[in-house]
């Protein structure tokens, strides 16, 4: 597992930075709820009224006064974006920064086989993704806990483990594009990233443009839909497994007969 621990080595600056920036955000969110409970109890009904602003976030659907309401937002907006930006990033440029450092010339000069490399690089990045969503798992519950807040565990569970799918998706994805990558690939990652976060903001304001759902990882972590469903969409989930798996196929499929210099 030689480069499992080198990839985890190297990456553990850009862990420790995105997992405390998450965890701290999302622990004083939930510190603040306490405050801002008095004041939410008209909010929910001004939200519902305002139109397609609130419609894209789900907030006409939530009931602020709650803290899974409150948390559902604010998870979506901070571990949702925060998480995915870091599985893209972490993903996209496991395979082709050797090219990038030019490097690549003495790893593949070893007697290792590239399929070997590439499971390796795979299970580094998904550790740290783990590692991430465990960490912020572990300091949402205490932050809630902390605030005498009865934890309603079933939606704060399913949340964060639509989120961990989601991270896992992009990831996956990203893993493929990084194999096919030579140069500097973070923008790709956050540009991939980014536009599954709008596709989804689309498909909630446009009825026509549901079947975004479909397309975005984001579909099956809209906060409104898991707390007012108590489940994820099955179908989406299964779709975005497909697609995590398939990136990864490709990553395996072009990285083994890839022209590397």
């Amino acid at each position: 597992m030689t480069f499992v621990k080198h990839e985890l080595k190297q990456g553990k600056v850009s862990f420790l930075i995105w997992t405390i920036s998450i965890g701290f955000l999302l622990a004083v969110c939930v510190f603040l709820f306490p405050e801002m409970k008095g004041q939410m109890d008209g909010i929910s009904e001004t939200f519902a009224s305002m139109g397609s602003f609130t419609a894209a976030f789900g907030m006409d659907r939530l009931d602020f006064g709650t803290l899974i309401g409150f948390y559902a937002i604010e998870c979506g907006n901070v571990l949702g974006l925060g998480g995915a930006l870091y599985a893209a990033l972490c993903a996209v440029n496991i395979l082709s920064k050797e090219e990038k450092d030019k490097t690549a010339e003495f790893l593949l000069a070893h007697p290792v086989r590239r399929t070997k490399i590439i499971t390796e690089k795979l299970i580094a990045v998904l550790i740290q993704i783990t590692a991430l969503n465990l960490i912020i798992y572990a300091l949402s519950v205490g932050s809630m806990s902390m605030i005498g807040e009865e934890i309603p565990w079933k939606e704060v569970n399913l949340l964060h483990f639509a989120y961990y799918l989601l991270q896992m998706e992009l990831a996956g994805i990203c893993f493929g594009i990084s194999s096919f990558l030579r140069k500097g690939s973070a923008g790709v990652g956050l540009g991939i990233a980014v536009m599954m976060y709008f596709l989804n903001l689309v498909a909630n304001i446009a009825e026509v443009e549901e079947l975004l759902k479909y397309i975005t990882p984001f579909g099956y972590c809209d906060g409104a839909d898991i707390v007012s469903n108590g489940n994820l969409d099955g179908t989406m989930v299964a779709i975005g497994i497909v697609m995590g798996i398939a990136g990864i196929a490709v990553a395996y499929l072009h990285y083994t007969r890839k022209d590397i210099c």
